[in-house]
Formats: structure tokens, C-alpha cells, sequence
């Protein structure tokens, strides 16, 4: 006798959020996908679609929109958040009075905690205490994963086990999930390769050409490198897919709002215009923040990401951050 397909719950009914609860449902498993709105559940529900964030793409029958967390959670063995990142250390706190102590918690969110420059493992560590943690990330934009077309990702676990079961969960033919050990390193390139994303797009937008956005993702390499190394990474994770890979797909295809956002800023458009205009989360405004701060207490030279936050925050054009950057000493490529 086959046995009783699993339940997992997806938390966040965004465009990532419903493309993994689709590819989750591929693998003959249950979703509930949980939203707070609902408004959107019950539209999810009506249409059986996200006409929102992926027109076109017909929810799977074992997919079941929920707007109760209790009844999302019930008879689950795991839990996916792919919430926004400043939205993710609230839902952790719910999930804290529901969750069994021996049942872990996986996101697919990429950024820092939006308070700081705390990464997303510690916020979960916080407010759940130690238990089984993992990342989902990597070059994947949620339309080509929710049509079925081939992408890797890395699942990164503070145990092996761990990182095994959901990579197991999610893992078929044309999506494959490779397991890490590094957490930290994953979550860094995850996060910080949105600012890098936004460069790439002021540049493109300034009219600078294929020599500048190559330029900018080498550079931009060294940057989460430097960076993810300070925190506890692993040098090595940022030539995987959750490093170069995802700054590739990032800065290169217009599918990425953060270098949508960068192409406009560099017509000139206003931040809150462009949001809106876009119509879901930039990670890389809030996550420009977090770099900053990291950076400054760490003592990281990060210019590219450091003209990036002046243009965000503090008025700078970006003509002139360009120039700022044009501008720096002459010094050895590999310091």
C-alpha cells in the first residue's frame, strides 16, 4: 500500500512562497499555504491561481490556501516561511507556541533582520530557541520554478539530516536541491547579492554598457565575499549557487525587482514610486541597510554596496555614486 502523502506548510502566499508550495505538490506532496490576508486567500482559493504574482500558472489540487496559522501547522512534518524579511521575525514569534520542540524550521527568505545586521538563522534561534534550522536559496526566479523549468538551489542546515530532508522534500528532476553545511555563508549571498543588484541596474540604466555590469559582479563577488567571511561563512560557498549564482541570475535578468529598482533610480524615479510600481518587496532597499551597518562594525570595505546605501539613504544621485566609484585609488585586485 502507497503510503499517505506528507503535509508541509508554506508560509507566505507571495510569488516565491506559491512557487515552491507548487513544486512541493509536484513531489506528490500536501501544501497549505498560509497567508494573513483574507482577501488573498480567499482569491487563491476562488481562482485557483495567484493571478497577482504568477498569472497563468493553475494551483495544484493538494495545494490548499489557509488564512488560520493553527490549521496550516496541524499533522505538518515541516514548515517553509518565505515571508519578507521584515516580516520574518514576526512569524517566527508565532510560530514559537506552536511548533513540537523536535520539528525544525526551513525559509526561503533572503535578508538580514531589518533592526540590524543580525542574519535570519539568529532571529529563529531567538525566538524558537536551538532546533534543526535550513535556507532554501539560489539563482531561482519563482515564474520559472512555478512553470516547471530546470533550477538548482542549495539547502543549507546546522545538521546534515536536516538539510537532507527538506532538500529530499523539494528535490525532482528538474528543480535539484543540493545540500550545505554553511549556513551563514548561504544566507549572506542570498541577502546581500540584491544590493549588488541594484548597482548592476543603475549602471545598465546610466547606459554604461556590458564592461561595467561585469565589472560590477566581479567586484560585487570580492564585496560578499569580504563580507560573509567576517560573519562566519566559508569562502568557498560564494562560488556556489547561492554566491555567484544567485548574483548572476540577480544582476543580469530584468525578472529581478532589485535591479528593476536600480534601472529606474537611474532615470531618475522615485524609491516609493518604483515600489509601488513594482507591487512587491525590494529585498535590497532594507537589505542596503543591514550591509551598511555589518560593514561599519566589522570594519569591511564594501564601496560598491556603501554607494548603493548613500544613493538609498542619504540623497547621493546615482551619477554621483558612480563618480565615487570611478574615482577611488589605484590599488592591487586582490587586496
Amino acid at each position: 500500500m502507497a503510503s499517505a502523502p506528507r503535509t508541509i506548510a508554506v508560509l507566505g502566499p507571495g510569488s516565491w512562497g506559491t512557487a515552491l508550495a507548487i513544486q512541493l505538490c509536484r513531489n506528490d506532496q500536501h501544501v497549505r499555504l498560509w497567508g494573513n490576508d483574507p482577501d488573498q486567500i480567499e482569491a487563491l482559493c476562488r481562482d485557483r491561481e495567484n493571478k497577482r504574482f504568477l498569472p497563468g500558472v493553475p494551483l495544484p489540487e493538494p495545494l490548499l490556501p489557509v488564512v488560520d496559522l493553527d490549521e496550516a501547522l496541524a499533522g505538518i512534518v515541516a514548515v517553509l516561511v518565505v515571508v519578507p524579511s521584515h516580516a520574518f521575525a514576526e512569524v517566527a514569534a508565532e510560530l514559537a507556541t506552536r511548533l513540537p520542540d523536535d520539528l525544525g524550521i526551513a525559509w526561503a527568505t533572503k535578508g538580514f533582520a531589518p533592526d540590524g545586521d543580525r542574519l535570519l538563522h539568529q532571529v529563529a534561534a531567538e525566538r524558537l530557541g536551538e532546533r534543526p534550522m535550513a535556507v532554501v536559496s539560489g539563482p531561482s526566479f519563482a515564474a520559472e520554478v512555478a512553470r516547471g523549468l530546470p533550477t538548482a538551489v542549495t539547502v543549507a542546515a546546522n545538521t546534515p539530516a536536516f538539510a537532507q530532508h527538506i532538500a529530499a522534500l523539494l528535490h525532482s528532476e528538474r528543480f535539484r536541491a543540493y545540500t550545505h553545511d554553511d549556513l551563514v555563508g548561504v544566507e549572506v549571498g542570498g541577502a546581500a547579492k540584491n544590493v549588488l543588484a541594484i548597482a548592476t541596474g543603475i549602471a545598465d540604466g546610466l547606459g554604461f554598457g556590458a564592461n561595467t555590469r561585469a565589472a560590477l559582479i566581479t567586484r560585487g563577488l570580492a564585496e560578499l565575499i569580504r563580507l560573509g567571511v567576517a560573519l562566519g561563512g566559508r569562502r568557498e560557498t560564494f562560488m556556489g549557487l547561492a554566491g555567484l549564482g544567485d548574483l548572476v541570475l540577480t544582476c543580469t535578468d530584468d525578472q529581478s525587482r532589485n535591479r528593476r529598482m536600480g534601472l529606474a533610480l537611474a532615470k531618475g524615479r522615485g524609491i516609493d514610486e518604483v515600489k509601488r510600481e513594482i507591487g512587491q518587496e525590494v529585498e535590497g532597499i532594507l537589505t542596503a541597510r543591514s550591509v551598511h551597518a555589518a560593514a561599519q562594525r566589522l570594519g569591511i570595505e564594501m564601496p560598491i554596496s556603501e554607494q548603493v546605501y548613500r544613493v538609498l539613504y542619504q540623497g547621493v544621485t546615482p551619477q554621483q555614486a558612480t563618480d565615487a566609484l570611478l574615482e577611488r585609488d589605484l590599488r592591487a585586485e586582490l587586496d
